[in-house]
This record gives structure tokens, C-alpha cells and sequence, in this order.
């Protein structure tokens, strides 16, 4: 069944915005009487029924409310050094699909791509509406959020997770050795296209970070945190 993210989810008649509106009476072609399913954004479901279509928008009658069983069990947060081009855009419509919880990018001393403010904000607005489409297509509860860039050290002082992987060219300990099926949360910060230079190495162990590794050969920035994370999701059961 279509999902739809709204604000004003809840009580029994559902008014659907211009954007959310056009979307299901022409891209989707939905009908009176279709069943679409919206989300609060909180993890809650409603099974909704379209009432109206007309020149105002469509209006949702809401037939029952659930669960969402689209979260995971555990959250990640994906500290990402900025890659170049549009490298991003594709970490993070993956890592929605998979369960992320947040994406955070990060500048560091290799990283190529050193936007301005004014192109940041612009990257991040699109980022966000990358995430909620992905979040939309995989069926999750929650849109994960993409926050500003931040620095290296700001991630490191912000990382607060029950576990802490780094992964790098440099290797380090097999994943099951560090992570347990009943953890509940977990940063995993992943370096540039030139990886992490070794004193970055040093500032994030020291706050914390273990080193990790995914095997013998060197993935690329945009492949590294999409099979992290799916190991992690492997790990902690949120695969099954």
C-alpha cells in the first residue's frame, strides 16, 4: 500500500497539502475509495480511505491506526564525510531504506567537496526531501533526519552512541566481535574519498570509536556506509 508522511495526522478527516494532493490524484491516480496508508512521522500508522478529490485537494478518512512496522530496533547514526558530486544524495536515499536514524554530514581534511554556507543549505533542503522519498518508497515510521555539516571534532563531541564504529582503509575488529544483538544504538563514522587522515584516526578512538573493519577490500565512500549499516542491522536482528 502507498505511504504519505503528514504534520496533521490523527483525528478522522486527513487534509492532504497541494504537493501531497497532486501527488496521489496524478502520480499515483488514486481514486474515492482507494486505501492509502499515512504516517505521523512517530512511528504510528493510519490506514486511510480517500473521502474527496477535488480542485481543493484530496481529503483522507482515517479507517484504522497501527504500528509502524518499519523501524528499527535500533538507531544509527551515520557521521558522513562529505564525498564529491552527488555521492551523498545516494548514501542517503540507501541508508533510509535500510533503517538509518540520522545522517550527519561531516567535513574533514581530505574531503574535496567544501561547500559554502549558501550551497550547504541548498544540499541540505534537497538531502531532506531525498530522505523523506526513500523513506516514503521503503515504508518506514519516520523520515531520518539530515542535519547540517559540522566538522570532524564537532562529531566527535556529539557522538554519543552505546557503540561507536570507525571505519577505515586501516582496517581493525570484525563486527561481531563489537556489536551485540541487544544494543540500541550506534555511530558509524565513515571517512572521504581519501579516507580519514591517521590524527583524525586518533581524535575519534580517543573519544571512543572502535575501529572496524568490512573485510579486506577498500570500499568506496558511497558503498562503506551502506554496508555498515546493513551489517549492523544483520547483527542487532533488525533483518528478520
Amino acid at each position: 500500500m502507498q505511504k504519505l508522511f503528514v504534520e496533521n495526522a490523527g483525528g478522522e478527516l486527513i487534509y492532504l497539502n497541494e504537493e501531497q494532493s497532486r501527488h496521489v490524484a496524478r502520480s499515483l491516480r488514486m481514486k474515492k475509495g482507494d486505501m492509502i496508508t499515512v504516517c505521523s512521522g512517530d512511528g504510528r500508522d493510519f490506514g486511510c480511505m480517500i473521502e474527496d478529490e477535488n480542485k481543493n485537494g484530496v481529503v483522507l478518512r482515517v479507517c484504522y491506526e497501527q504500528a509502524s512496522a518499519g523501524e528499527a530496533g535500533v538507531r544509527v547514526t551515520l557521521f558522513q564525510a562529505v564525498p564529491k558530486g552527488d555521492k551523498l544524495d545516494d548514501v542517503i536515499q540507501k541508508c533510509t531504506e535500510l533503517g538509518v536514524h540520522k545522517i550527519v554530514p561531516v567535513l574533514t581534511k581530505r574531503c574535496v567537496s567544501r561547500p559554502n554556507p549558501a550551497q550547504a543549505q541548498k544540499k541540505l533542503l534537497r538531502c531532506n526531501k531525498i530522505a523523506l522519498e526513500a523513506a516514503q518508497q521503503s515504508g518506514r515510521g519516520a523520515v531520518p533526519a539530515v542535519e547540517p555539516m559540522i566538522t570532524l571534532e564537532e562529531a566527535a563531541r556529539l557522538s554519543s552512541a552505546q557503540v561507536k564504529l570507525l571505519f577505515y582503509e586501516g582496517g581493525g575488529s570484525p563486527l561481531p566481535s563489537l556489536i551485540k544483538k541487544n544494543a540500541k544504538s550506534v555511530d558509524i563514522f565513515i571517512g572521504p574519498e581519501g579516507g580519514f587522515a591517521p590524527e583524525e584516526v586518533e581524535l575519534l578512538t580517543s573519544a571512543g570509536a572502535r575501529r572496524a573493519t568490512l573485510g579486506p577490500r577498500i570500499l568506496r565512500t558511497q558503498t562503506a556506509p551502506v554496508a555498515a549499516l546493513a551489517c549492523v542491522m544483520l547483527l542487532t536482528g533488525n533483518l528478520e
